[in-house]
């Protein structure tokens, strides 16, 4: 079995960004409390602003820092599975029959297809990368 598997480039993980967020969260509100304290009691509710944004920004970021496409050939199978947000999905191709065709002009992903079935894979991958993989999945089926 042969396996390729391709995922986002995230900077950070999701521990290195909950630390980032919960030293944001913390810092924030140590100014505005210091504003309250000295009266100006305003500043608070912008905060509530600003930490609301944060989190739904990390949020959606978290959300899609896992995010990767894998194909796995086995002698008669070829297993593609997809992870994008919350959706996992799953095909299973017959290996004989699996075409690869390489990414069309101004087109950011390849395609694996088997009769009707249509496959885009490869958003997470330079040009250059998708054609290597095509060559390199191509040579085992």
């Amino acid at each position: 079995m042969k396996r390729w598997q391709m995922r986002k480039n995230c900077a950070l993980t999701p521990t290195q960004l909950f630390n980032f967020y919960l030293a944001l969260v913390c810092l924030s509100l140590i100014v505005a409390t210091g504003f309250f304290l000295v009266g100006v009691w305003v500043v608070l509710i912008f905060t509530a602003i600003e930490i609301t944004a944060v989190t739904v920004g990390f949020l959606m970021y978290c959300r899609h820092a896992l995010d990767h496409e894998t194909i796995e050939v086995n002698d008669k199978h070829v297993l593609v599975k997809t992870l994008i947000g919350q959706k996992e999905t799953l095909y299973e191709l017959n290996a004989e029959w699996v075409k690869l065709d390489p990414p069309v002009a101004g087109s950011k992903t390849f395609t694996i297809r088997q009769a009707d079935l249509r496959v885009e894979l490869g958003q997470f991958i330079r040009h250059e990368e998708q054609l290597t993989l095509i060559s390199q999945v191509r040579a085992h089926l």
